[in-house]
């Protein structure tokens, strides 16, 4: 269970339509939009937000990519570049759980794809590739 699936307000009897927002309140417990309107003020507003960190998350990726593409590059610029990506995962992973809540309940009859195949395969290509970098001493 995550963080934010504890602090989630239970729904009254079903009825209760639950947005996650894309930011934290001031104490950092995270928001959530109670609206049946998902045009509202709001729910534009968050929908806006949500663009700009995935349009945020695939220009640190090309960034990443690029890093990792050069074999010249250093831990000191490694390290910056590795926490705006995990940074960036994060709001991502944020704005899937959030979407992802919205979407309709699955028809348990119907067969999925084998996600957690393909994440574990896209985690073993990304830590080879890790592994291959050089590790010039700091």
């Amino acid at each position: 269970m995550t963080n934010d699936e504890a602090l989630a307000p239970e729904p009254n009897d079903g009825d209760l339509d639950l947005r996650l927002l894309p930011w934290d309140a001031p104490e950092g417990k995270p928001c959530f939009l109670s609206s049946a309107d998902s045009r509202g003020v709001m729910s534009r507003y968050a929908d806006s937000v949500e663009a700009a960190q995935m349009t945020i998350g695939a220009d640190v990726l090309a960034d990443v990519e690029e890093l990792l593409a050069d074999p010249a590059a250093c831990c000191r610029r490694l390290r910056p570049a590795l926490q705006q990506a995990a940074d960036a995962l994060s709001d991502v992973l944020r704005v899937a759980e959030s979407r992802g809540a919205r979407l309709p309940a699955p028809d348990p009859d119907e067969p999925g794809p084998d996600s957690g195949e393909r994440g574990r395969l896209l985690a073993l290509e990304l830590t080879a590739t890790l592994t291959a970098l050089p590790h010039p001493a700091e």
